[in-house]
């Protein structure tokens, strides 16, 4: 009988490793907390010019978005317009993007222990699973 993945491995060892996993990578996805300093008139970008620096804001990024977008209803063949817009949207998303801050809440040693232990574990036991296992058919007397 064929096992996980259609190798010789245990399908026991695929279904506890991918249930080790699972919990695992879910106690550890649960444990990051994601903040953001993203607003209206938070600074996305710095620029240093002539010996001073010039944040460029959210609320800048929009002004030439909204001019792009004028240009757009005006006349929807416009390329400034849509290329006003694109790099506006785009300059707004990697923006919040880079805003964003990911930092692992106060646990104990222990839960962190366990966490790793669920994860890392159950991986390998997933992985151990799909390879082929060689079994010794010679009966020895």
């Amino acid at each position: 009988m064929k096992g996980a993945g259609g190798s010789s491995g245990g399908i026991g060892h695929f279904f506890i490793g991918l249930l080790m996993m699972c919990g695992g990578f879910y106690l550890l996805l649960n444990a990051i907390t994601v903040t953001s300093s993203f607003g209206m008139g938070s600074r996305l970008y710095s620029v240093n010019t002539f010996g001073t620096n010039i944040g460029l804001t959210t609320g800048m990024v929009l002004i030439p978005f909204m001019f792009g977008i004028g240009l757009i209803f005006y006349n929807a063949k416009n390329i400034l317009g849509w290329l006003l817009s694109i790099c506006s949207i785009t300059a707004l998303i990697f923006g919040v993007i880079s805003s964003i801050r990911f930092s692992l809440r106060t646990m104990t040693s222990f839960d962190l222990i366990v966490i790793l232990v669920l994860a890392v574990g159950g991986l390998g036991l997933f992985l151990r699973s799909l390879k082929t296992i060689e079994r010794d058919n010679t009966n020895e007397r």
